[in-house]
């Protein structure tokens, strides 16, 4: 059973300490800076491999630190990701941050996770986030694109002006809900 509560931070509010700077660094870096691309990202490695340092010369938020891991940078984090290719400095960077309350994402081990980096799908303000609950990413990866394909370009304009229609409503909130399912509800409509 998938016991995962999803929620959407606003990375480009949070610090973010990722340790590591080789494909699996890159890969969590891109995955963080596709879905939001002002996140604020502290990057800590002995090594950053060419394609790192690309991603990273993109992004304005995000600071290189050419060393080892010390527990120093944890110092005014919100989030880590631990993506070494060391798992016993992937499990001190763990048992670091839990000791000063910070999420920490350990890649490649679920059992030390408080949070996943699952597939997102992205259409203007639709944000759709897919886990499988680390079970297989290649399934998330597939229904992302999936969803990419079968989700219209019109649903941002859709977006809008539901917004805007919410902004004309007088009322209480119990009212509010109640005339945005009305007029939501043809979304859902099963045809003939």
């Amino acid at each position: 059973m998938n016991q995962l509560y999803p929620i959407f931070l606003k990375v480009h509010q949070l610090n973010v300490l990722l340790v590591g700077g080789g494909f699996v660094g890159t890969e969590k870096l891109s995955f963080l800076l596709k879905s939001s691309p002002k996140a604020q990202v502290t990057a800590v490695s002995k090594e950053f491999n060419a394609e790192f340092l690309e991603l990273a010369g993109q992004a304005a938020n995000v600071t290189l630190i050419q060393d080892a891991y010390d527990e120093k940078y944890l110092g005014g984090k919100h989030l880590v990701i631990a993506a070494t290719n060391f798992p016993e400095i992937n499990k001190q960077i763990h048992y670091e941050a839990k000791e000063r309350y910070i999420l920490v994402n350990v890649a490649d081990t679920p059992e030390l996770c408080d949070f996943y980096l699952g597939g997102i799908v992205t259409k203007g303000n639709l944000k759709i986030a897919i886990s499988t609950n680390g079970k297989s990413p290649t399934t998330a990866k597939r229904l992302r694109q999936m969803l990419e394909e079968v989700l219209p370009e019109e649903i941002d304009e859709l977006l809008e002006n539901l917004n805007a229609y919410r902004d004309t409503l007088k009322g209480d909130f119990e009212y509010k809900v109640k005339a945005m399912n009305e007029i939501t509800g043809m979304l859902v409509e099963k045809k003939g």
